[in-house]
């Protein structure tokens, strides 16, 4: 509905309830109905379901079309990342929210910092969500709020033509509220739990939710050692269990991500189940380290599969684990992401342990092969030495192409003695286009960065200290940050205004007519900003 229409719509219902709403105001009331385009964080999903599914048809046409996203560990940081892409790029059009878990436990959990092991509150996560949407839906209170002021300003000033273009852009506002990938870990539990937890997460207004193969309580971070994986059924009754979640509250075209970490997963904890040969407990199983066992030397607390008509008895570890033949992860990561797809979940993740396009496409093009529309989320990691891996990538390939790499130490290119290389300069433009070009090599449907804003937060913050106690004082503010805020245009040097200041000043205004107490008068500070 327009701007106009609403009012009119309004009118009318003021209108039936006689003199006592005498004193309600439709264009005002018009006004806070499109501030609040979102009733709950079923609205939310549903409206962000529809975008996912959109940009995963226009991916499948056009591999160009790929999605990014930045990992947030609050709503501020959320609403400012989105604040920031309509400034500099117009509309939010492919550029979505990622909610790591391994964020959470870090900064939002009330243990305090938690390594990547679920062990954080699983209510931590819906709880997260829900500020991040609360803070996007304030954005779009806020700048409509200000295009509602100029209309207010233009009609004043009798300027009709300024007046029907705010009008115009009124009715066309694009919202800061974008789909938000949401890291559900291993499911917190078993599959009852994990349908539970997503339910919370999808009340909360998560429209996809991205689960991993991992055992639920022996999770690790899919960049760090340790992790153990679970049999085939046990990750897809979860898959079940969250496309369930999304039906019983009418999210029909949920998105689920299927991530396995098998590619850096040596252990397993249980020996699948399985009735015959081929079957997809077979198929796991297969990929035990065992030993072909004579009976005569069984020894106590063994176990045994069959294999090939053969005794054989996997290899277990003084942990109770069970570990995979060397060299199977591979294998082990495109079984799992072709029976994911074929069993409900929509889009993969791979774990890797390195950004290589040739390794992650060599994978995607055998999931291909069973599954042609196959598409990935991947994770660009902070946990990777980009800088490192990319010149060693170069020095590899120039050695292979039999150029002279002799100048290089390819163990130490990290150096700070490389930055103005050649090489250096060749590794910086493979980073530079990683993204495009692993979409249209590799299947990548979605990127995103993880943990950015925890580290660009430990890194201005350096920088702060460093100068604020040191010699520059004050200057150290204010050089590098309210200097740059209003050069640059940063909306958050009228803090007063991001935190809903004159948002309040309006809604006294309705409220109270002429008598409202705003703080928006000649002694706010605020206004010294304006210029």
């Amino acid at each position: 509905m327009t701007y106009q229409s609403e009012i009119a719509e309004l009118e009318k219902t003021i209108a039936a309830n006689g003199a006592p709403w005498a004193g309600i105001d439709a264009a005002s009331a018009a006004r806070m109905r499109l501030q609040n385009r979102f009733q709950n964080g079923l609205d939310i999903a549903r409206y962000t379901a529809k975008i996912m599914r959109e940009d995963m048809a226009a991916y499948d046409a056009d591999p160009a079309n790929y999605t990014q996203s930045l990992g947030c560990w609050h709503g501020f940081i959320g609403q400012q990342k989105m604040i920031s892409i309509k400034k500099h790029f117009g509309n939010t059009k492919r550029r979505y929210l990622y909610l790591s878990g391994w964020m959470v436990a870090a900064l939002r959990s009330e243990f305090g910092p938690l390594p990547d092991q679920s062990m954080h509150e699983k209510t931590s996560v819906p709880a997260l969500i829900e500020e991040l949407y609360t803070f996007l839906r304030q954005a779009d209170a806020r700048e409509l709020g200000g295009m509602f002021r100029a209309l207010d300003a233009a009609r004043d000033a009798g300027d009709d033509v300024e007046a029907k273009r705010l009008e115009n852009a009124i009715d066309s506002f694009e919202t800061h509220v974008v789909p938000i990938i949401a890291d559900i870990d291993a499911g917190f539990g078993n599959a009852e739990a994990t349908y539970l937890l997503a339910k919370k997460m999808i009340e909360a207004g998560a429209c996809c939710i991205q689960i991993e193969n991992q055992v639920s309580d022996e999770k690790q971070c899919g960049h760090q050692d340790g992790k153990v994986t679970v049999p085939h059924e046990d990750f897809l009754a979860k898959i079940r269990a969250v496309r369930y979640a999304f039906l019983e509250l009418g999210v029909d075209d949920g998105v689920i991500v299927a991530r396995t970490d098998s590619l850096g997963a040596g252990l397993t904890k249980q020996i699948a189940f399985s009735k015959e040969p081929g079957d997809l407990g077979d198929q796991y199983n297969a990929f035990l380290d065992c030993d072909e066992v004579d009976p005569a030397s069984i020894t106590n607390g063994q176990v045994f599969i069959s294999r090939d008509g053969k005794l054989m008895a996997p290899k277990r570890l003084p942990s109770n684990l069970f570990q995979f033949r060397s060299g199977t992860g591979e294998d082990r990561c495109v079984l799992d992401c072709i029976t994911s797809l074929q069993n409900g979940a929509d889009l993969l993740w791979i774990e890797t342990e390195k950004p290589h396009i040739g390794q992650i496409g060599g994978m995607v093009s055998r999931i291909r092969e069973v599954i042609p529309n196959a598409k990935l989320v991947y994770n660009n990691s902070p946990s990777f030495n980009w800088t490192l891996n990319f010149r060693q990538q170069v020095f590899d390939a120039w050695q292979a192409e039999g150029k002279d790499v002799s100048a290089y130490d390819r163990a130490k290119l990290m150096s700070v003695d490389y930055d103005a290389t050649d090489l250096a300069a060749e590794a910086d433009e493979r980073i530079r286009t990683f993204q495009k070009d692993a979409a249209r090599e590799a299947g990548i449907f979605h990127h995103l960065i993880t943990l950015p804003t925890y580290h660009t937060a430990a890194l201005s913050t350096d920088n702060l200290a460093k100068e604020y106690f040191g010699e520059a004082g004050m200057l150290g503010y204010v050089k590098p940050v309210q200097r740059q805020e209003i050069r640059q245009g940063i909306a958050c040097v009228k803090h007063q205004n991001m935190a809903g200041s004159d948002i309040g000043d309006d809604h006294k205004e309705y409220f109270a007519g002429e008598a409202a107490l705003k703080a928006a008068g000649k002694d706010n500070t605020m206004n010294q900003f304006a210029a």
